[in-house]
């Protein structure tokens, strides 16, 4: 089922919003980010995420065009959050001159998982969340290619999620998100998610 982008509300604005038919392309502030104390020892609260409820028994799934990632840092996905020092974000980020298939997990402190994908740049991207017993599942996909599982993590059930996008260095950074859904949940880990009717 497709999240109406009105259902969500920011948890800071970004610099400007607009629908384009079934889209919403987002412009991000310079210097937003989340993380959390590791290894540089500082505070960033202030990313960009459009948060609505997570239905219990749903997977939810945001897709967006990573085109636009070319930058150090550039960042777009989704975001899980059940408080503000318990949070997950996932997605694509530009690190090293390549487009990176990571998460940040967060419980009082961040630590950052990745693996370089640079053959999906360009491409739509889909970042899916579900939970399996006491642990979220994060999967990926580009386009209409096969599930990638890249992290399992415990976290609670009762949070918010929705898209993602951050610019920690720079100005000018817009994102096209394409689709945001409530859709079947996993049923297993090592088997792909459940075939969704368009």
């Amino acid at each position: 089922m497709r999240v109406p982008w009105s259902d969500g509300r920011w948890t800071r604005e970004p610099a400007s919003t607009e629908q384009r038919g079934d889209a919403l392309v987002v412009r991000a502030l310079e210097g937003s980010d989340y993380w959390r104390e590791t290894l540089y020892g500082f505070v960033h609260d202030d990313g960009h995420a459009l948060l609505g409820a997570w239905p219990a028994d749903a997977a939810i799934e945001v897709s967006f065009d990573s085109a636009s990632l070319s930058e150090l840092y550039d960042q777009a996905g989704l975001m899980l959050v059940a408080g503000p020092e318990r949070w997950v974000k996932a997605g694509i980020e530009l690190s090293d001159g390549v487009p990176q298939l990571g998460a940040v997990v967060t419980d009082g402190r961040s630590d950052w998982s990745m693996a370089p994908v640079p053959e999906w740049a360009g491409c739509i991207v889909t970042i899916r969340a579900s939970r399996i017993a006491d642990a979220v599942v994060l999967r990926a996909r580009a386009d209409d290619g096969p599930w990638r599982t890249f992290r399992v993590t415990p976290f609670p059930s009762d949070a918010s999620a929705g898209p993602m996008v951050c610019a920690p260095s720079r100005d000018g950074l817009e994102v096209t998100f394409t689709a945001w859904r409530h859709v079947a949940a996993d049923t297993e880990l090592h088997a792909d998610p459940p075939v969704m009717v368009r």
